[in-house]
């Protein structure tokens, strides 16, 4: 049943999962850039922390207003810019002299930044709202097939030479860029009301900033597992490439189980689904404060992905599913900023507090995440919300 859903899926929306795999597989350069710059062009690891922190800077602006030129000029052209642009910045990275390094590295993440909510969003309106959460779970599947295979490739790319890590980058994004002008139809875009400002949207309808603002506090305590699992386990005696093991378990689990659990759980209430994804967060990051140890931390990574597969791909539908005709995209790309908060937000409040309180990090981590949960349940998001809403079914944003 499950692959005979894919394939009932449309041709283009196939082939542009494709080219997410190889557009994956190919986004080395962020992964490698602070090694880059230390190792290849000299730079201080300070120096190189403030260009990658310049990258980051740019990937959030480009999560918030990518979406905007996705309304205004049709989701399926601002999907092409932006993996043209952040080609460019690629290719051109290498070349520029170090003081212009961490203006490029901003370029490059608001670039790379901007596509993510407009590929979300063509996902979202390509499907009837009863297949959007599968459809989005298919696409985040095939971005982490893709990862599972980059990170090694960027490995053995740049022990020979560090610039091939951006030239294969660019040139994996042209691939999707033409994937996405060829396959993806183009479809009359949709206007918003005139004079009708997001903004005034949102506050007429304060469910999505509910559901949004838990987003910001559940990414920030999820994050904890890239900014202080690596210490935790660090100080527990666990060699470095446990961790790397961990994180490759997940990515799997991900692949082979996120989309048919979509699947499964396409009748039940979103905001449901959604807190029942933040609790298994909390659990995960309960069971790394009081097991601290290789197999706490295994268990814990086993609790928090099926929390992640829960959540994400419910919340990304959830959301585009309130948006208004003509308003897909910047919904989209409000929750594309949220989803990644946790990026800046993470490293600077967890590395204080396990430098300080150790002891206390994940239990608070683990309760905030249970009391995101609770919230969406008990507050006008979880009352409001139920099964997806055909409404935005007939939108069509691409052009």
């Amino acid at each position: 049943m499950y692959w005979r859903r894919i394939a009932e899926l449309p041709g283009w929306l196939k082939a542009v999962m494709v080219g997410q795999v190889v557009s994956s597989a190919g986004a080395l350069a962020w992964i490698y850039l602070t090694l880059y710059l230390v190792e290849d062009r000299g730079m201080s690891a300070q120096h190189a922390g403030f260009a990658a922190a310049a990258y980051g800077v740019g990937l959030l602006g480009g999560n918030l207003g990518g979406g905007w030129f996705g309304d205004r000029f049709g989701l399926r052209t601002a999907a092409v810019a932006s993996q043209l642009a952040w080609a460019v910045t690629c290719l051109t990275l290498p070349l520029v002299p170090a003081g212009w390094i961490g203006v490029v590295a901003a370029l490059a993440g608001l670039c790379g930044g901007a596509s993510r909510p407009n590929l979300s969003a063509l996902v979202a309106t390509a499907l009837p709202a009863e297949r959007r959460r599968e459809g989005i779970a298919l696409s985040r599947t095939a971005s982490n097939a893709g990862f599972t295979i980059g990170p090694p490739l960027g490995g053995l790319l740049a022990a020979y030479d560090f610039s091939l890590v951006f030239v294969v980058d660019a040139v994996s994004s042209l691939v999707l860029a033409a994937v996405i002008w060829r396959w993806v139809p183009g479809v009359r875009r949709t206007s918003s009301p005139a004079g009708v400002g997001l903004w005034r949207v949102l506050l007429r309808d304060r469910t999505v900033l509910v559901l949004l603002a838990t987003i910001v506090v559940v990414d920030t305590v999820y994050r904890q597992v890239f900014a202080t699992m690596p210490l935790l386990l660090r100080d527990a005696g666990s060699p470095a490439v446990a961790y790397g093991v961990l994180i490759g378990l997940s990515s799997v689990v991900i692949v082979c189980c996120e989309a048919p659990l979509a699947v499964r759980l396409r009748g039940h209430r979103s905001t449901r689904v959604i807190a029942v994804g933040f609790a298994l967060v909390g659990v995960g990051l309960a069971v790394l404060g009081v097991w601290p140890a290789l197999v706490g931390a295994t268990l814990a990574i086993v609790v928090i992905t099926a929390g992640e597969m829960l959540y994400k791909p419910t919340a990304t539908a959830h959301v585009a599913d309130a948006a208004p005709a003509g308003m897909v995209g910047r919904y989209s790309s409000l929750y594309a900023a949220a989803s990644i908060s946790g990026m800046f937000l993470a490293p600077a409040l967890g590395g204080a507090a396990y430098e300080h309180t150790p002891g206390l990090l994940f239990p608070v981590a683990a309760a905030l995440a249970l009391a995101a949960g609770a919230v969406l349940v008990v507050s006008p998001a979880g009352e409001r919300a139920g099964l997806p809403s055909e409404s935005t079914a007939r939108q069509s944003s691409a052009s």
